[in-house]
């Protein structure tokens, strides 16, 4: 079995990538999550007791070490095919769109780090800011409309989804407009079972990371905390 090692579930959304995806596709794996100590710089000694970059995620698969959220997708789609969509058309769009997902919204993710359980008013909405969620609302309608399916790629959740997790959640926090087709997928992403278990666990963890903190209030306005005390 597959060990899956992750951190914070109010934070890291590099970990929710493949826990998601895993989670979702009912893909058995062991959780193993570190908590971020004392800021996420101080995280690193004892995240190298398991991946050698001391980042999340990393898959272990016996003696195998697989880190980087898309490496360790790519790793499990070699024995789980449905991991990406069957029709080659809509794999290689998933793919790119995945990839670019992996390496670009630069803005958007430090506009809008991920923290579950807030609520936020954006100070302001930056060109940079406003660009990528222009490309997001753009590469989404692409992946709905072409290939006509509830998720990005057709009408089954793959590897493309659980990349762009994140983001639902981010403009849920952030209250980020979308259109109305953006609305309907981020409403959709957010009642599936995998998700709603990670948001609700994500509420319940008592740990406050002051970087993630720090970051998040700068953004903004915090006008609710859904998190338990």
């Amino acid at each position: 079995m597959y060990t899956l090692y992750i951190a914070n579930k109010n934070y890291s959304s590099w970990s929710l990538r493949p826990w998601v995806l895993l989670t979702e596709l009912g893909i058995p794996f062991d959780e193993k999550l570190t908590p971020f100590h004392g800021g996420t710089s101080a995280s690193w000694d004892a995240f190298r007791n398991f991946s050698p970059t001391g980042k999340v995620p990393c898959l272990h698969d016996g003696e195998t070490v697989v880190w980087e959220s898309l490496s360790i997708v790519e790793y499990v789609a070699e024995s789980h095919p449905h991991v990406w969509p069957s029709d080659a058309r809509a794999r290689a769009w998933a793919r790119s769109a995945a990839a670019e997902m992996h390496a670009g919204f630069q803005e958007l993710r430090s506009r809008c780090p991920m923290n579950c359980g807030v609520r936020m008013r954006l100070n302001d909405m930056t060109p940079s800011l406003l660009r990528d969620v222009t490309r997001l609302q753009e590469l989404w309608s692409e992946g709905l409309q072409r290939f006509g399916g509830l998720f990005l790629a057709g009408n089954a959740f793959t590897a493309v989804d659980a990349f762009y997790a994140p983001v639902v959640f981010r403009i849920q926090s952030y209250k980020l407009s979308v259109d109305d087709a953006c609305k309907a997928y981020v409403q959709r992403m957010l009642a599936l079972p995998s998700m709603r278990r990670w948001y609700e666990a994500g509420l319940q963890e008592t740990w406050r990371d002051v970087d993630h903190e720090q970051e998040t209030l700068q953004q903004g306005v915090l006008l609710e905390d859904l998190r338990v005390a």
